[in-house]
């Protein structure tokens, strides 16, 4: 969704109407944020944030790499993980996106609304309740190096009994994106005990953990929270 002036335009709407209706400046905001088609000023914030965010952390990507996206609900996560896919189309790299989160339908509209064709030759989606380490790792079978994969997400891998476990399932695609040179990108729940007043941003710490496994197999990560971005880029 694209905003109809620059943010800081907004901002200083906000501070207008603040000034004449004289209700405070949260409030303003939300009211723009509205007319822009956000239900919040933190989201259309967290949305402006993304746009910029993605290019630049996509560019700090390298084969191999295994990388978190992890944030609470509602502070779109899943739509940095699409920016950077849409990203990586644009510069003529394959990529694939895995969700046991939505349906095919709705899947497919979600990657329209950035611009990615759901089945083509260079781009593969997935919504199969198969969804594990082994399918990924079968359908990208010839996969080229720079490739970027998304699987959404981390949580939902260990739902199911009759696959693997977690901490299996992770270490299995941590050496199928070493050994295939490929980017796999992790979108990641985080856990009810993260305290926002104690802490900026969610950490390694925080994410949400079913079963346990060491979080060290992601060699980057990027966490947020109400439209603020915090990287960890460096192997």
């Amino acid at each position: 969704m694209k905003l109809s002036v620059p943010i800081f335009q907004l901002k200083r709407r906000a501070k207008a109407l603040s000034r004449e209706h004289q209700v405070p400046l949260f409030e303003a905001l939300n009211r723009v944020a509205e007319a822009e088609g956000f239900r919040s000023w933190s989201l259309l914030a967290a949305h402006y944030a993304k746009d910029n965010a993605a290019q630049a952390m996509l560019t700090n990507l390298e084969p191999g790499d295994m990388v978190l996206v992890g944030a609470r609900a509602m502070q779109g996560k899943t739509e940095l993980v699409l920016n950077i896919l849409a990203e990586a189309r644009k510069s003529g790299r394959f990529c694939a996106f895995f969700t046991l989160e939505y349906t095919k339908a709705e899947a497919c509209e979600l990657l329209k609304s950035h611009g990615l064709e759901a089945e083509s030759a260079d781009f593969h989606l997935d919504t199969s309740d198969a969804i594990c380490a082994d399918h990924i790792i079968a359908a990208l079978a010839g996969a080229k190096e720079g490739s970027v994969i998304a699987v959404d997400y981390l949580q939902a891998l260990d739902h199911r009994r009759d696959k693997p476990s977690l901490v299996t399932q992770v270490s299995r695609l941590k050496t199928f994106a070493q050994k295939a040179g490929v980017i796999v990108i992790m979108i990641s729940q985080i856990d009810r005990h993260y305290d926002s007043a104690a802490k900026s941003l969610p950490d390694m710490s925080d994410v949400r953990m079913p079963n346990m496994f060491d979080t060290s197999v992601f060699n980057k990560s990027c966490f947020m929270r109400d439209g603020n971005i915090a990287f960890s880029l460096s192997t």
